[in-house]
């Protein structure tokens, strides 16, 4: 679908639910997931048959390094008349991490919703103590602001910090 070198986005299939559930699960990767994400293989497996039925409003997408799945990212419409999608479930397997495999494949991601779905902008909220998440959206997207002590997490009250994606922005980048 959208490439970047040896990094390659497409959409996830019904029968990768069993592989996105383990990442999503994964000791190190569910602690800084939504405490509303997806975390069974069902769960996957309709959001995969509701992308396959309306593959311009919503996706679960496989990241893949060198033909092996590295990672997953999602979207779903906002706000259709605006053009707005909102990004999320961004997971990457420890494996891979300290490769930038997030931001190659932000990158490719946006080029996708922009050129290929006609999106105008793109949305990203991260909660403020994940620290590897807010590094990656800090060289992906264009902070816009914090939505303080806006969820409750842990046994405390965390703040959302909001990203932001124009194409414009993406140009301005280099790519």
């Amino acid at each position: 679908m959208s490439q970047d070198g040896d990094l390659h986005i497409r959409r996830a299939l019904v029968e990768e639910a069993d592989f996105i559930a383990s990442l999503a699960t994964h000791a190190d990767v569910e602690p800084f997931m939504a405490v509303v994400s997806a975390k069974d293989p069902e769960a996957f497996k309709e959001e995969i048959e509701r992308a396959e039925r309306e593959p311009e409003h919503y996706g679960r997408y496989v990241i893949e390094v060198e033909g092996e799945r590295a990672g997953t990212m999602a979207f779903e419409v906002k706000n259709r008349r605006s053009r707005i999608a909102g990004v999320y479930g961004i997971m990457v397997h420890p494996g891979f991490r300290g490769r930038r495999v997030a931001d190659r494949a932000a990158r490719a991601f946006a080029r996708h919703l922009f050129d290929d779905l006609g999106y105008h902008r793109l949305e990203l909220e991260v909660y403020g103590f994940n620290e590897r998440a807010l590094a990656h959206a800090e060289r992906a997207y264009v902070r816009e602001g914090v939505k303080r002590k806006a969820y409750w997490r842990n046994d405390e009250w965390v703040d959302g910090v909001i990203f932001g994606l124009t194409q414009e922005d993406l140009e301005e980048g280099g790519d």
